[in-house]
């Protein structure tokens, strides 16, 4: 979570502090699975692609039984959370795929989601366009690990071409649903795909190939022109109580200061602070 003073006076942002969330974000699922009952007690394996810092396995380990298998998947290293399984790897990978089989116990995910996002460059066509395939990414696995009638929810940013992604989703999934937590920005382009009722498609079966590119991995599948595409339901979820996301707010001066919840796992200077350690131990020996 940020420093800036805006961020200090944003609700969510202190809330996360104080409830021990490592990021505002664990309000997002919060209130999509209060809108959509996402967790329910019949889910029993998850996967949370895209994973770091760990927000939303954490809300998966609050929400769900001890008997649950929780499977986090990032490329960044993740400091461990209780009922999670953390795998450091890339999503796109068959290996990845074969270890959270593996975990499930050859058995398939009743959830899957993915709150991943580009480093945004502030061209927004091409921000779009590299959260588009970071969701094709997701949707690849998620069509090869997720049980019929399962769910998946994923981070997009609208866009004048967000119309065509729906309308493909809705070749896989009994309906699609765009979703906005009012714990996004309203200033954002950032919403929620909520995905439901998996439909896995007659004769195709999805395999993970690094030599295939996104759209070679769905050949087979028949998505109609081009051009085709769709208008799906838009839902804002959080309750008429929520906090309004875009409002700041005044702090007292005596107000308790409070501090990051989880410290960097590798920090660019991580390397830097070992090397000043040696050389501190080295004069205390010298000594």
């Amino acid at each position: 979570m940020g420093k800036t003073s805006k961020d200090k006076r944003d609700l969510y942002y202190r809330r996360a502090k104080e409830e021990g969330w490592r990021a505002r974000s664990a309000y997002k699922l919060l209130q999509l699975d209060q809108e959509f009952n996402l967790l329910g007690e019949n889910v029993k394996r998850v996967v949370d692609l895209c994973a770091a810092p760990g927000s939303w396995s954490q809300v998966l380990s609050s929400k769900l039984s001890t008997t649950s298998t929780i499977i986090a998947v990032d490329l960044q290293p993740m400091t461990p959370i209780d009922n999670v399984t953390t795998i450091q790897a890339d999503i796109t990978h068959p290996k990845t795929l074969q270890q959270i089989l593996t975990h499930f116990n050859g058995e398939l995910a009743d959830f899957v989601c993915s709150d991943g996002a580009p480093d945004v460059t502030g061209l927004h066509d091409l921000d779009e366009y590299i959260q588009h395939q970071l969701v094709w990414s997701a949707l690849q696995l998620t069509t090869c690990i997720l049980k019929p009638g399962g769910s998946f929810v994923a981070k997009i940013f609208r866009g004048q071409d967000i119309d065509l992604m729906y309308y493909k989703l809705q070749r896989f999934f009994g309906k699609v649903i765009c979703a906005k937590p009012k714990s996004s920005r309203s200033t954002s382009l950032e919403a929620f795909i909520v995905c439901l009722d998996y439909k896995p498609i007659p004769g195709w079966i999805p395999r993970l190939d690094l030599n295939k590119s996104t759209n070679e991995f769905f050949e087979g599948i028949e998505f109609g022109d081009d051009n085709q595409r769709s208008i799906v339901e838009f839902v804002s979820c959080g309750g008429d109580d929520a906090f309004d996301s875009d409002a700041t707010y005044n702090i007292e001066e005596d107000s308790k200061r409070l501090d990051p919840i989880q410290l960097p796992t590798a920090p660019p200077y991580k390397k830097a602070l070992e090397l000043k350690r040696k050389g501190e131990l080295s004069r205390r020996e010298i000594k």
